[in-house]
């Protein structure tokens, strides 16, 4: 397994993106995100994606040169539509201006309409933070969660992120998880790997919970902590779907599909200036202090650090250096 430093990954990335329809803005954007959650260990949302984004610049399914359009709704409000494009271009093109608003009006939502998958939701609300402002961000997917009793998918994945600046241009804490009890590509993983998965993931078609990943593809996955999860992603479902314009996940196509509909999925943030309390600071220390008190407990992202050189599998590094040509 070779050890590849994060800006080859990023270069590499770069180079199949623009090879397969992407401009260079949105090459450098999505490589950069893919690069990242290589660096944090999020394998999932890193290179493991890139071979359905070049499929679909292709095929046309997301359009890798869309020039997303930013509007101002409401005085604290900022919408962009990223026209069938990247999640990465459209934020970054309402990232300034949503940032503004919020240290004017203290609060400010930013939706995001019409999107590619954002893959890792952290990514962006790590951007927020890095500004001074309390980010929490929604986003759904394609199906793949049933209800609790239930065995038919309503729900995507539908994760959520929360981070909270430290004053320095970091993060003080950093949340990033879906509502369902696992993501879907731990799944697929399991079953290239030919390992069962753990009972809880996951229900049958009939419903019935397994440890199969095989009818766990065939089924669907379960939401965390049952009915309270699914309330959770319901939440999300609402922020991402319902207040973007874009479509609910019941009727989004598989995500790693290379040709069919684009995605057409929102992404919701609320950025939250935390200087509008001026004992925020006092409080969230004293909140800190406590559990680091108890040995063993962490604030969630405590301590993790990007990784400048990671292993990659030797088939997906080929496959990347493939598409790179």
């Amino acid at each position: 397994m070779p050890q590849v430093a994060i800006a080859e990954i990023a270069e590499t990335t770069h180079r199949a993106l623009t090879a397969h329809g992407a401009s260079d803005r949105a090459a450098t954007l999505v490589a950069r995100a893919v690069a990242e959650a290589e660096s944090f260990g999020n394998r999932i949302c890193g290179l493991y994606y890139l071979e359905s984004y070049c499929q679909q610049l292709r095929s046309g399914r997301v359009d890798g040169q869309a020039d997303p359009v930013v509007t101002r709704p409401r005085p604290g409000v900022v919408a962009v539509d990223a026209r069938f494009g990247f999640a990465q271009v459209a934020f970054a093109a309402a990232l300034d201006e949503a940032v503004r608003v919020a240290q004017e009006q203290g609060v400010a939502s930013l939706a995001v309409s019409h999107a590619h998958t954002c893959t890792a939701l952290g990514h962006f609300t790590r951007q927020i933070a890095a500004s001074g402002l309390i980010a929490f961000g929604a986003t759904n997917a394609s199906p793949i969660v049933a209800a609790p009793g239930g065995r038919k998918r309503v729900l995507g994945t539908n994760p959520m992120a929360f981070s909270v600046p430290d004053g320095q241009g970091g993060m003080a804490l950093h949340l990033d998880q879906s509502t369902s009890a696992v993501a879907l590509g731990k799944i697929t993983m399991a079953k290239a790997a030919g390992e069962a998965i753990p009972e809880g993931w996951a229900v049958d078609a009939e419903g019935q919970p397994t440890t199969d990943p095989e009818a766990a593809l065939q089924g669907a996955l379960v939401s965390a902590g049952g009915a309270r999860g699914w309330g959770m992603g319901l939440m999300v479902e609402v922020l991402a779907a319902a207040m973007t314009g874009s479509t609910i996940s019941a009727d989004v196509k598989p995500l790693k599909a290379p040709e069919g509909a684009p995605h057409d999925l929102g992404q919701y943030y609320l950025l939250i200036d935390p200087s509008v309390q001026p004992g925020f600071g006092d409080r969230f220390a004293a909140l800190a202090e406590v559990i680091a008190s108890d040995p063993g407990a962490r604030l969630p992202g405590e301590g993790k650090v990007a990784a400048k050189v990671v292993d990659v599998p030797d088939a997906l590094w080929a496959q990347t250096q493939g598409f790179a040509g």
